[in-house]
């Protein structure tokens, strides 16, 4: 049975449905515009020709940051569903290329759970994708937990995305930082949620993907579990083993050491691989793979070489 090299961390966004968000009144798109991530000719082509050099088979597609997380239901849906339509339609011209983590109408829950099973069951979306905050919701919120309860019963992935508002700090945003260093805040911050709220132990058949190694939980777990009695004693388990239950993107602008510390921390099994593409582009992107092929990690205990097998899952991914 031949491998499969699949990256968990790609975006692409077309131009009408970000016209579409920022008539609703998002004011950040052009972060995501014109820097070859639509679905145009020219920009498939450069990223096809890039997957190939990496020796990339398969990308998994989500909008995350721009996701359709909106106050008003009806346009949430709409924008929802014409993303996960148009991921649809570039998988059925591209076979064997595409996957995709489905875009979700929160905090609409009903309408997202009629939404999880139209892109899972007849879109053939392999997860879905939220970011780290939902219009000032934690993802810990109990609003949420009808949605886990339902990737639950699926054994399904719920893939994590900064939301690109660093961490709602202004020590953040108001000093250039909101990429750079609010990314991971708001990767770290949102995993801890999860954890102290006992969802990844609640919902074991969830299959939790956080974004860029998970932000600094790879220097954290120790604390963590050091700090539970004082701070947060109610939390169900301890962190570094929480922790363990979930994968984590190998995201992090090829930084060996920073990879090293999430296998040590989370076990090179819980790692699989992610570009960011586009953000991580050209040489960078090569890298991106290249970087966690010498790592040293085994494909036995992890993704030296990040293959997986043919019709097998891949990490949590049931590609």
């Amino acid at each position: 049975m031949s491998a499969l090299r699949i990256d968990v961390h790609a975006h692409l966004w077309t131009v009408d449905y970000l016209d579409r968000l920022e008539r609703l009144g998002k004011t950040d798109t052009g972060t995501q515009r014109g820097i070859g991530a639509d679905a145009t000719e020219a920009d498939l082509d450069h990223r096809f020709a890039l997957m190939d050099r990496a020796g990339i088979d398969l990308q998994v597609l989500s909008v995350a940051p721009q996701s359709p997380h909106l106050p008003g239901e009806r346009e949430a849906v709409a924008l929802a569903r014409a993303a996960n339509d148009a991921y649809a339609e570039l998988e059925a011209r591209f076979p064997g290329r595409f996957r995709a983590f489905a875009a979700l109408p929160l905090p609409h829950v009903d309408a997202t759970l009629r939404e999880v099973t139209r892109a899972l069951d007849d879109l053939g979306a392999v997860g879905v994708g939220v970011t780290t905050t939902v219009l000032g919701h934690t993802l810990a919120d109990p609003l949420f937990h009808p949605l886990y309860e339902e990737l639950d019963r699926r054994g399904a992935v719920l893939c994590i995305h900064p939301a690109g508002e660093g961490a709602a700090s202004p020590l953040i945003t108001e000093h250039d930082m909101t990429w750079m260093v609010g990314a991971p805040v708001e990767d770290t911050v949102a995993i801890m949620h999860l954890i102290l709220a006992g969802i990844p132990a609640r919902y074991p058949r969830m299959r939790i993907l956080a974004s860029h190694l998970g932000g600094a939980l790879p220097l954290l777990p120790r604390r963590l579990d050091d700090h539970l009695a004082f701070e947060s004693p109610r939390t169900p388990e301890l962190p570094s083993v929480a922790v363990g239950r979930l994968w984590y993107d190998t995201v992090s602008h090829v930084h060996g050491p920073a990879l090293a510390a999430a296998a040590a921390s989370f076990g090179a099994g819980r790692l699989v691989l992610g570009t960011d593409f586009p953000y991580e582009d050209d040489e960078v992107f090569v890298r991106a793979v290249n970087y966690v092929c010498e790592s040293g990690l085994t494909p036995g205990g992890g993704h030296g070489d990040p293959r997986h097998e043919r019709g097998g899952p891949a990490g949590p991914l049931r590609a």
